[in-house]
C-alpha cells in the first residue's frame, strides 16, 4: 500500500526573466489579439479550404481554435472569395487575417469585409499609390498590416546586389524597404515576416531585422515540408529565434492538417519555456536499467489525466537512476522498480505502489495535488 501522501507547499515564484527583443517591439492588435510589446507569443495557422466554401472554412477554423490557434489566415485569391470572407469574418471565433497578393483592390475589399489583419507584399501590389490606398483603408479601421518577404520572391534589383542569391541581408533589406514604404504613407501598425525554406537563413534574416526595426515579427520556416522533416526544420528555426527573444507570433508551415501546425507551434513554445498550458508529461527514453513499460504507463497516464487544465508536469521514469533526482523539476512522477514503483513529488519520495496499481495511485496523487493547488 502507498504511504501517506501529503501535498507540499508551492514552489517559490521564479525570478523575472530579463527583457528580450520581443518586449521592445511595437504592440499592434488584430481584433482582440495583442501582438508584440511583450504580449504572449501567439500561434497562428492558415485555412486550407476553398475560401468560397464558407461552411467548410468555418468548420476548419473551429477545429483550429479547439487546438489552441489564436489567429487564422485565409487566402483571398480573387473577388469571388470576398462575399464568403465577409461571412467568415463575422462568424469566426478567431481574428481573421486576409492573405492578399498582386491585387490591391482585394485588400481594400477585405478591410471592408471585416478582416482583423491584412497580409500583403507591397512589392507585388504595384504602384505606390495602390499601397497608399491599402494603408489608408487599414488605418481608418485600425487594421494592422503584415508585410512578408519569402526567399523565393525577392525583388530582382535586391537579388542582383547580393549575387543573385537570397541571403539574410537581401531578405532583411527587402522587408525594411516594405516597412519604410508603409511608414511614408503614415502607417505604423506593421507586423513583418521574413521566411525561407532554409532554417539557418531564416534565423539569420530575422536576427538582422530585430536589430533594425521595432515591428513585431511573425516567424516561421516556410515550405517546411511534411511530417517529421517539416517539424524538425520548424522547431530548429522557430526555436532558435524564440530562445534569442525574437518572435511575437508564429506559424509552423506543414503540408498537413492545419491543426497539426497549431499543436506543433504550442509544443515549440512549451519547449522554449514560453508557454505552459495544462498537463505536460515527460518520460525517460529507457535503457537496460528500465524496470517498467514506460511507454505504456505514459500513454495510460496521459489518457487518464486529460482532464487536468492547470499547469502541471508529471514525470514517468523507468528506474531509480533517472527517477526522483533527475525529474526533480517535475511536480509529480513515478519511477519503476522491481515489482513496484516509487511515487515522488518534486524529487521527494511520497509513496510506493505495485506495478499494476502505479498509474491508479499516480492519478490519485495528481488529482489531490491539483485540487490543493487550485484553492
Amino acid at each position: 500500500m502507498p504511504m501517506d501522501m501529503t501535498t507540499p507547499t508551492p514552489m517559490p515564484t521564479p525570478t523575472p526573466t530579463p527583457m528580450t527583443t520581443r518586449d521592445r517591439t511595437r504592440r499592434v492588435h488584430a481584433g482582440a489579439l495583442a501582438i508584440g510589446g511583450g504580449a504572449e507569443v501567439s500561434v497562428q495557422s492558415m485555412t486550407k479550404t476553398d475560401t468560397r466554401d464558407t461552411v467548410a472554412t468555418l468548420a476548419q477554423i473551429a477545429r483550429l481554435r479547439e487546438a489552441g490557434c489564436q489567429l487564422v489566415r485565409v487566402a483571398v485569391p480573387d473577388a469571388d472569395c470576398v462575399p464568403s470572407l465577409a461571412a467568415i469574418c463575422e462568424a469566426s471565433p478567431l481574428p481573421v487575417c486576409a492573405d492578399i497578393h498582386f491585387d490591391h483592390r482585394l485588400a481594400l475589399e477585405a478591410a471592408a469585409a471585416g478582416a482583423a489583419k491584412i497580409r500583403i507584399n507591397p512589392g507585388n501590389i504595384g504602384a505606390p499609390e495602390r499601397v497608399r490606398a491599402v494603408a489608408d483603408a487599414c488605418r481608418i479601421r485600425g487594421i494592422p498590416i503584415r508585410v512578408g518577404v519569402n526567399g523565393g520572391s525577392l525583388p530582382r534589383e535586391i537579388l542582383a546586389r547580393y549575387g543573385g542569391r537570397p541571403t539574410a541581408e537581401a531578405l532583411a533589406e527587402a522587408a525594411l524597404a516594405q516597412i519604410d514604404m508603409l511608414r511614408r504613407f503614415d502607417f505604423a501598425d506593421i507586423c513583418v515576416a521574413v521566411k525561407a525554406s532554409n532554417a539557418p537563413l531564416t534565423v539569420a534574416a530575422c536576427r538582422l531585422l530585430a536589430e533594425r526595426t521595432d515591428c513585431p515579427q511573425h516567424i516561421g520556416v516556410t515550405e517546411a515540408g511534411r511530417d517529421l522533416h517539416g517539424l524538425v526544420k520548424s522547431a530548429v528555426g522557430i526555436g532558435a529565434l524564440l530562445l534569442d527573444g525574437i518572435g511575437d507570433t508564429l506559424r509552423v508551415s506543414l503540408t498537413a492538417d492545419p491543426t497539426h501546425e497549431v499543436r506543433a507551434g504550442l509544443s515549440i513554445l512549451e519547449a522554449a519555456g514560453l508557454r505552459r498550458a495544462g498537463l505536460t508529461i515527460i518520460s525517460c527514453p529507457t535503457c537496460g536499467r528500465c524496470r517498467m513499460d514506460v511507454a505504456a504507463v505514459a500513454d495510460e497516464a496521459e489518457r487518464r489525466l486529460a482532464h487536468i487544465q492547470g499547469p502541471l508536469t508529471v514525470a514517468i521514469m523507468g528506474c531509480a537512476v533517472n527517477g526522483p533526482g533527475e525529474a526533480r523539476h517535475a511536480d509529480l512522477g513515478v519511477a519503476g522498480g522491481d515489482r513496484e514503483g516509487l511515487l515522488f513529488c518534486r524529487g521527494e519520495a511520497v509513496g510506493k505502489a505495485p506495478q499494476g496499481r502505479l498509474v491508479e495511485e499516480l492519478v490519485r496523487l495528481v488529482n489531490s495535488f491539483h485540487v490543493e493547488n487550485a484553492r
